[in-house]
């Protein structure tokens, strides 16, 4: 039986799921609080580059888009890390030819909503903010944000895409009994920033690599757009000793980029206005549950999850979801409250994973990728990786190189992967005999032992 289908937010999540449903026959109403971004300038300052992987292309693979999307995204085969000192070394992220892929926010969004109305079943309403649901009849209440007109839409299902502050969500807090939730920010926030074009409209940095400049306890990165430009985000303590709160002024600032990130200010020509410019962000992390309500609404993408950036997941979770959801429903497209409960069940612990693991890249990115210690490990499970692919396959891998690995699976296996790697890291002059035979058994004793 086809449906009416309300969507709130026409984000990437929820105007992908849109091209999801509308391909089963179903009509597709998606209402959105912001302007619509095509007729709109998009605003700099709030639009981390997203780094599309496995999971990802997936979900829009399934849907026939994913040919489109690449032509405005890049690939980067690996972490291009810079030093205090001017040094710079290139890390890959997999084996020969695995990237995952930089794309702009707005740019992306951009194309997911022009692919979706050219479904007959899709409409989209810009500037409805939603003031509440009623879970019980599926009745969705929106206020124009320029007539200040108020509106009550009936539908059949109603899916609650609408974000990390999820109005959806907010009613399902409000009216279900024991409903689960936490948020958890982090002491960092983040600057968006900019490195323009070289003149002749080229790269002014390797395109083929996400840029990151550790500086252990907070960092700089820098994403690749199609137009020759990077854009560049600064995760950075809000308080402290270097914080958000002490670069007061253009002096400062320009002082501390110069100190600390002296081979990225001769680049950015408009740092000091950028920073004072663009808004400073937060980052927080959303689990809840339930994440539906009968047969009548169900949550998805950020709304249910929300995750900090630091793993590259965010946007790959959420369309790994309308994935699910779309295999879920070949299954059975009858009952949909069954439909939500298996779907929540299937992706509630693998959220929750992604949401653990994300924020412990965050301590990888900031700190670890210039230490010699570290740099060893990876040398090792590469070297391990390719002996025995069948037996080890780094965490990374699992999570950005593998759309059929469940994260909870993925974090699982990368705990264990750590455990072995402490104790390979303790043998007696490893940096010697990194890749000698004993290694080599002492690994595969260990992944018996811990199996």
């Amino acid at each position: 039986m086809k449906k009416n289908i309300t969507i709130l937010g026409a984000g990437l999540v929820g105007s992908l799921l849109s091209i999801y449903l509308a391909k089963r026959g179903h009509k597709i109403n998606v209402y959105e609080r912001r302007p619509d971004m095509r007729k709109e300038k998009i605003s700099a300052g709030k639009s981390i580059n997203l780094a599309l992987s496995d999971r990802g292309w997936r979900g829009l693979e399934r849907t026939g888009i994913a040919d489109e999307i690449r032509k405005v995204a890049i690939p980067m085969y690996g972490r291009m890390i810079h030093h205090v000192n001017g040094e710079v070394n290139f890390q890959p992220y997999g084996e020969k030819d695995q990237a995952i892929w930089s794309v702009s926010r707005g740019g992306l969004n951009i194309e997911l909503m022009n692919l979706a109305e050219r479904n007959p079943g899709v409409k989209i309403f810009f500037d409805e903010r939603c003031t509440g649901v009623d879970l019980e009849n599926s009745v969705a209440k929106f206020e124009n944000q320029l007539t200040k007109k108020n509106s009550s839409v009936e539908s059949d299902v109603i899916f609650g895409a609408d974000g990390a502050f999820s109005a959806a969500r907010h009613q399902l807090q409000l009216s279900t009994d024991r409903f689960q939730y936490s948020q958890y920010y982090i002491e960092h926030g983040y600057k968006e920033l900019n490195i323009p074009a070289a003149e002749n409209g080229e790269w002014n940095l390797e395109k083929n690599a996400l840029h990151i400049w550790p500086r252990g306890g907070y960092m700089l990165i820098a994403l690749p757009n199609i137009d020759g430009s990077f854009t560049c985000t600064l995760f950075f303590p809000f308080e402290g000793g270097e914080s958000f709160s002490k670069l007061d002024t253009k002096e400062k600032t320009i002082d501390f980029f110069t100190r600390v990130f002296p081979d990225a200010v001769p680049l950015m020509p408009t740092l000091a206005d950028d920073f004072f410019r663009n808004p400073t962000g937060s980052l927080v992390t959303v689990r809840c549950f339930p994440w539906s309500y009968n047969d009548t609404m169900c949550l998805i993408g950020d709304a249910a999850h929300a995750i900090v950036p630091f793993f590259g997941q965010g946007m790959n979770c959420g369309f790994e979801d309308c994935t699910i959801l779309q295999e879920l429903m070949d299954e059975n497209e009858t009952d949909w409250e069954k439909l939500f409960k298996d779907f929540e069940q299937s992706r509630k612990p693998n959220s929750d994973a992604i949401a653990q693991l994300a924020l412990e890249n965050f301590i990888e990115m900031r700190d670890l990728v210039g230490d010699k210690k570290f740099l060893l490990r990876k040398k090792i499970e590469a070297w391990f990786h390719e002996k025995h692919p069948d037996q080890w396959l780094s965490l990374y891998s699992q999570v950005t190189f593998s759309a059929h690995i469940p994260y909870s699976v993925a974090l699982s296996n990368g705990k264990r992967q750590d455990e072995i790697m402490k104790k390979i890291m303790e043998m007696e002059h490893i940096e010697e005999r990194w890749n000698s035979e004993e290694v080599e058994k002492t690994m595969l004793n260990l992944l018996s032992w811990l199996a």
